[in-house]
């Protein structure tokens, strides 16, 4: 009996095991597959940016509300008086002029007729106050005569009178055509001064910027409530400042003097000293929504041009050698007044600030933690922290970000 129960306890006992095993592969496949569901389920960390506070200078700054624009000192632009045919044209677009030269002159033969006439007729009046004046001298030298011949019983007195009557007849004749000299040197002045319109001189020293006409050309002069190009505008880059649009609620803290920063769009990554030169006495309200005060900043330690030179600034090419900027009429710029500054304190980025003067703050688990901070001098790059935060934190910057939140799971953006 033994001999043939054996096989068949063998056989039970190793498809006992093949069940046991098959058990715990099916347990095994279930933990991993739970877990692989409760991992799933799990918020998956967000990338952030986030920046180390530190310790620095901090400004407390107002900036302009609207671009501001390069403006220069000396800006005019000219049109003739009178309308008229341009006949010449004596400048062209980006020279360099003197004070006093012939820019444009339209066509007026016909004054420069009538300038010949009235100088005719000056030299005419001219030689009658001579020929006039000299009859009034030799009448009254006979005058004096008959006087004395009549005080010796040799003329009667009729005689004497007649020539002293003829005496003043002439001399009243030479002051007449001394009055025609005067009128004739007016009418010739009168003649220059219509000429006048119809010719342009530069009143300074600069750079012609546009013209508008060509020779032969009609130019038309700008008549009262009707927008006309003008003829030409004329610039003196050689002095620049910058004016800039500031909110009318900031007005009140700006004065002549005071320290600013301004950038310039055209030269990206360079800011440039400078000071308030001007502020403007009343409100401009050209947008309805924002009522805004114009300030005048100027450079500080502008290099002066050489005479007929354009201004420059000075800059940092990519390699970091010196180099030089050229300043053009009509960029973008933007000013910063600096009201106040601090050096070596706690500072945070403004980017890192949310509503309520709170922050998002890097714990060393990954995890956000919402921390309030009292803030000090403020400006749009960073906010002194008074109390809160300790140099060497993370504070997170990028919050517009969707589930940035206290209590979330970060990681650091490598994109960034």
């Amino acid at each position: 009996m033994m001999v043939f129960l054996l096989p068949s306890v063998v056989m039970n006992r190793s498809h006992f095991l093949r069940v046991i095993r098959n058990l715990l592969i099916v347990g095994v496949v279930l933990v991993l597959a739970a877990a692989g569901v409760w991992w799933l389920k799990q918020p998956k960390p967000i990338a952030v940016t986030f920046k180390e506070v530190d310790k620095g200078r901090v400004a407390s700054t107002i900036a302009n509300t609207r671009a501001g624009a390069v403006e220069a000192c000396l800006r005019t632009k000219l049109s003739t008086i009178l309308g008229g045919r341009i006949e010449i044209l004596a400048v062209k677009e980006g020279d360099r002029v003197a004070k006093g030269q012939l820019l444009l002159k339209l066509w007026n033969d016909d004054q420069q007729a009538q300038n010949a006439l009235a100088q005719a007729q000056l030299e005419m009046a001219r030689s009658r106050v001579n020929e006039a004046c000299v009859l009034a001298d030799n009448a009254l030298r006979d005058a004096a005569r008959q006087a004395d011949l009549r005080a010796k019983g040799f003329v009667s007195a009729s005689a004497e009178e007649n020539a002293r009557a003829v005496a003043q007849s002439k001399r009243a004749t030479c002051e007449t055509t001394k009055a025609d000299v005067v009128q004739s040197v007016a009418r010739v002045r009168a003649v220059k001064v219509e000429q006048g319109r119809t010719v342009l001189y530069a009143p300074f020293a600069g750079t012609v910027a546009k013209i508008v006409g060509e020779v032969g050309e009609y130019s038309t002069p700008s008549p009262p409530g009707v927008p006309t190009p003008p003829a030409i505008d004329l610039i003196d880059d050689t002095c620049l400042y910058v004016k800039a649009p500031m909110d009318e609620v900031d007005a009140p803290k700006i004065h002549p003097g005071q320290t600013v920063r301004i950038t310039l769009d055209a030269l990206p990554g360079q800011s440039f000293p400078g000071r308030v030169k001007r502020v403007a006495p009343y409100v401009s309200a050209v947008e309805k929504q924002s009522r805004t005060v114009d300030i005048e900043a100027v450079f500080d330690n502008f290099p002066p041009p050489a005479a007929g030179k354009e201004a420059t600034v000075a800059l940092r090419d990519a390699a970091g050698k010196a180099a030089a900027g050229k300043l053009l009429v009509g960029y973008s710029a933007d000013v910063e007044v600096i009201l106040a500054v601090r050096d070596n304190v706690v500072r945070v980025p403004t980017s890192a600030l949310l509503e309520g003067g709170k922050v998002l703050v890097v714990r060393a688990d990954g995890v956000l933690e919402e921390r309030r901070i009292k803030a000090g001098l403020s400006n749009w790059e960073y906010n002194e922290v008074l109390e809160g935060l300790q140099a060497g934190e993370r504070v997170v910057t990028s919050l517009e970000r969707e589930g940035v939140k206290a209590g979330v799971h970060v990681v650091a953006d490598m994109k960034k």
